[in-house]
């Protein structure tokens, strides 16, 4: 989840304009455009990709897990069988959650000689991946490939851009993590280490964003290789942070003013690694990006509405971190299944890393 400050909403109305119209642009061998030709159609949403897949398309970045990137993926990162869940509790944030969501009720009840229960939660709580109709460009009002908020919420019992689509065939690939809380921990054992990582808080996105320049030192650091079609995963420590404070400490951070939290910088040279590279991203934190974002346009803007690639939020690392340190691998295959509940914004990520 991401909280947008009123300064992007007047800053965005000169990057977008209201009515697409197609052009032609050469693919490369991976099937996609330069970033440089984003957006796709003049006058649509700022670096959008809509109509790459069709009119029509719901997948988004889905559609770079072809058959044959799965395949690759299996064959390359299943070696030992260990797996490893990446699902955060359901109720781990207790009686009130961090972003004032509320909490998970849990309720089991007597029904004749054996027993039922009713969940009762936002399904933005825990570990979830956000849906193609869960954030628009704000200015605009346009969702993926130009869906419209009468689509989400009208009279029409519209499911566009719903979740259910991607249960079809899941979120399955070679996943990348990103572990840059413990490359930062390593650069604190040097003799004199950079004051920023002494600095960062994972509750402070103003000062403690992730860079490009970070994401390729952890990845050089690792020895991980990137490929397409990758799902990233980047863990800041946001969780065990969270696990790690107390009631009052959390309260006291939801009090001192909008929802802050570490994450990806929203750069261009960032967006341009991304679009170039994977098939979705997520992390550890409530939003995968820095939040406030430091500048004229946001992640959840692009990524979700722009491009349809998927945000998985509030991944539970640590389990995943310590196997990769084990194994000295940090990519694995991740297998990931939505729910099946058409026209839903979200779903629990039921995930699992296999090395």
């Amino acid at each position: 989840m991401l909280t947008i400050h009123p300064i992007l909403i007047t800053l965005l109305p000169s990057l977008i304009t209201a009515h697409p119209s197609s052009k032609k642009t050469p693919l490369n061998s991976n099937g996609i455009p330069p970033f440089s030709s984003l957006p796709l159609g003049e006058g649509n949403p700022y670096l959008s990709a809509w109509g790459l897949y069709g009119p029509k398309d719901e997948l988004g970045t889905l559609n770079r897990l072809s058959p044959a990137i799965v395949a690759a993926a299996s064959k390359s990162e299943i070696k030992t069988g260990v797996r490893v869940s990446l699902n955060w509790a359901m109720n781990a944030q207790g009686n009130e959650s961090f972003i004032n969501r509320g909490s998970f009720g849990h309720k089991i009840y007597p029904a004749g000689p054996y027993y039922d229960e009713i969940w009762d939660y936002n399904s933005q709580l825990s570990s979830h991946w956000d849906s193609l109709r869960h954030f628009p460009y704000v200015a605009e009002r346009r969702f993926y490939n130009g869906v419209r908020d009468e689509d989400v919420v009208g009279k029409g019992n519209s499911t566009v851009n719903g979740i259910h689509v991607w249960s079809e065939k899941g979120i399955v690939g070679r996943g990348v993590l990103v572990d840059f809380e413990s490359w930062r921990l390593k650069q604190l054992e040097k003799k004199n280490p950079e004051e920023r990582f002494r600095r960062f808080d994972p509750f402070k996105g103003e000062t403690s964003g992730i860079s490009l320049e970070d994401v390729r030192a952890v990845l050089k650091w690792q020895g991980t290789k990137v490929r397409f079609g990758d799902i990233l995963i980047v863990r800041s420590g946001w969780t065990v942070g969270f696990n790690n404070k107390t009631r009052e400490e959390i309260l006291a951070l939801q009090r001192s003013g909008p929802i802050s939290a570490s994450g990806l910088e929203q750069s261009l040279p960032m967006m341009k690694f991304l679009w170039e590279n994977f098939a979705a991203v997520a992390g550890d934190m409530p939003g995968v990006e820095a939040n406030p974002s430091r500048s004229n346009f946001t992640m959840h803007e692009v990524l979700l509405a722009g491009w349809g690639c998927p945000m998985g939020e509030l991944f539970d690392l640590e389990a995943l971190a310590e196997e990769a340190k084990r194994q000295k691998r940090w990519s694995f295959f991740l297998t990931s299944e939505v729910i099946n509940l058409p026209g839903a914004l979200a779903s629990p990520i039921n995930a699992l890393a296999i090395f």
